[in-house]
């Protein structure tokens, strides 16, 4: 079987909401880059970042294809109606069956993220620099190839808090790169934890390729199991959206948080900040630091 790749550039918001659409159709995920920085010029360009992301998606081509496509189209018609930036039509190109699981991978460069992070795709032969905290990662098709500034944000803010807290959640945690992260940065017991089996596959082996799964404990899961399962955590990751924080917030996130724990949320854009952080002081968790990069926004939070 062939594959159809599927591409569409936007910025800000909008790559992430044709990220939710193309979610419903491509096989095994989607995949977001951002365009214009290459791996060792990141830290040179940290004030000048481009706010274009390219968002990438696979389709079986076969005979539900052209229905797949007219769906998708019509679906990014209702999007260009509350947001005229995103593209009318994708970009379509036919990827072999031997290429395809491979054609996104041409796009993930080794990226140097904050001061000593090194996060390295597990085909990459460079080695990192002395100092370097190197993340070793195959993300497949699961979110957190630290190129996004949703990931990026939370990862700065977990190196600048080194030592991490023993205790940590990564709740959504996709590839694994932020639980990964922790234990690398001293935390001892990791809960990674996602809704989607096969984020928690690729933090699975991810964990193995970092030589961390003693130190991780990684299920499927949601908040709710969560709140029935476990006790409170010193530290907890939240890289999500805005959509899904706010309702968390009403649902008792801030009760996993200890005393005196921190939240690091990520996953917002600078307009939806102030509602973000209503909701944490709503629920009991005081905003103290935001991070930004471009329009992203991360959020820091305290529990009283």
């Amino acid at each position: 079987m062939n594959w159809i790749e599927v591409s569409l550039q936007a910025d800000g918001e909008a790559a992430e909401a044709i990220a939710d659409l193309l979610q419903q159709y491509g096989y095994q995920g989607v995949a977001i880059e951002q365009l214009g920085i290459e791996g060792d010029a990141w830290e040179e360009q940290l004030t000048t970042l481009p706010k274009a992301f390219m968002v990438r998606a696979y389709l079986p081509a076969n005979a539900e294809a052209p229905s797949l496509q007219h769906r998708l189209e019509s679906g990014l018609g209702h999007l260009r109606m509350i947001d005229p930036r995103i593209p009318a039509r994708p970009d379509y190109q036919t990827v072999q069956d031997e290429d395809w699981a491979e054609a996104w991978k041409a796009h993930y460069r080794p990226l140097h993220i904050g001061e000593h992070l090194y996060v390295r795709p597990a085909w990459a032969e460079e080695s990192p620099g002395p100092g370097d905290v190197e993340i070793v990662l195959d993300p497949g098709m699961a979110f957190g190839t630290g190129t996004h500034p949703s990931t990026q944000l939370c990862l700065i803010a977990l190196e600048a808090g080194r030592p991490v807290p023993p205790r940590v959640l990564d709740l959504g945690c996709g590839s694994g790169i932020l639980a990964i992260a922790a234990a690398k940065l001293g935390a001892v017991d990791i809960w990674a934890v996602d809704t989607d089996e096969l984020a928690v596959k690729s933090t699975v082996e991810n964990a193995a390729l970092n030589n961390v799964s003693d130190l991780l404990t990684i299920r499927q899961g949601s908040l709710a199991d969560l709140l029935s399962q476990t006790d409170s955590f010193d530290l907890i990751l939240v890289n999500i959206l805005a959509k899904v924080i706010i309702p968390m917030c009403q649902a008792g996130l801030a009760s996993l948080v200890k005393p005196g724990g921190v939240a690091i949320f990520s996953g917002l854009i600078e307009e939806q900040a102030d509602e973000v952080e209503a909701a944490l002081r709503d629920a009991g968790l005081i905003p103290f630091q935001r991070l930004t990069i471009g329009d992203w926004i991360g959020i820091q939070a305290r529990r009283e």
